[in-house]
């Protein structure tokens, strides 16, 4: 049975820092990407980033790149989006979600290629 959890968020001040984590179960991230997706209120889900299977290639929205880094520990079957210099923009709830299609180096960048998701974490970005 296929599951991602995520933990992580909370409140930060801007330009703070939070690690969200996606711990996966039911499948291994040697043969699956990982995409984070995040989704502020009245606002459509978008990608944030993605790490591919065979080799950890990354991918990064726009208006996170050089902010966030995604990372995966294949023994802990585990992902993390560190997020630094954080912006009231950030604002939203973070998803994790995998495809169970084949990418090889690179990762699924849209939603609808993605099959399972988290529940989502909430990160509040507030002065």
């Amino acid at each position: 049975q296929v599951q991602l959890v995520e933990s992580g968020g909370g409140l930060v001040q801007p330009g703070g820092s939070l690690n969200l984590s996606c711990a996966a179960s039911g499948f291994s991230l040697d043969y699956y990407a990982i995409g984070w997706f995040r989704q502020a209120p009245g606002k459509e889900r978008e990608g944030v980033s993605c790490i591919s299977s065979s080799d950890g290639s990354t991918y990064y929205g726009a208006s996170v790149k050089g902010r966030f880094t995604i990372s995966r520990d294949k023994a802990k079957n585990t992902v993390y989006l560190q997020m630094n210099s954080l912006k009231p923009e950030d604002t939203a709830v973070y998803y994790c979600a995998t495809s169970m299609g084949t990418y090889g180096s690179s990762c699924p960048k849209r939603r609808h290629e993605y099959d399972y998701w988290g529940q989502g974490t909430q990160v509040t970005v507030s002065s």
